[in-house]
């Protein structure tokens, strides 16, 4: 949710990652190293991580938890994208 947003994007920050290119496609069936190299977008990183969480919920106050969180991620990245592509 949002402090996940907040979260990806201070992490980022801090790693100096960039924070979105559209030439730079999310990576796909990561590993863990892979996942470490850190050779990827910060937006990029909602789609190799934080949008896989909901699905990983081991109970149904979890599942019901990630359900709106995933929604507010969901939102946030759509309006980034109708930004971006002004």
């Amino acid at each position: 949710g949002a402090i996940g947003i907040a979260r990806c994007f201070t992490f980022g920050g801090a790693k100096g990652r960039s924070l979105y290119d559209a030439t730079v496609a999310p990576r796909r069936d990561l590993n863990a190293a892979m996942y470490q190299d850190g050779t990827s977008t910060t937006i990029n990183h909602f789609h190799e991580k934080l949008l896989k969480l909901k699905n990983l919920m081991k109970t149904a106050t979890g599942r019901k938890m990630a359900e709106s969180r995933h929604e507010v991620m969901l939102q946030f990245l759509a309006q980034f994208q109708l930004e971006v592509d002004v």
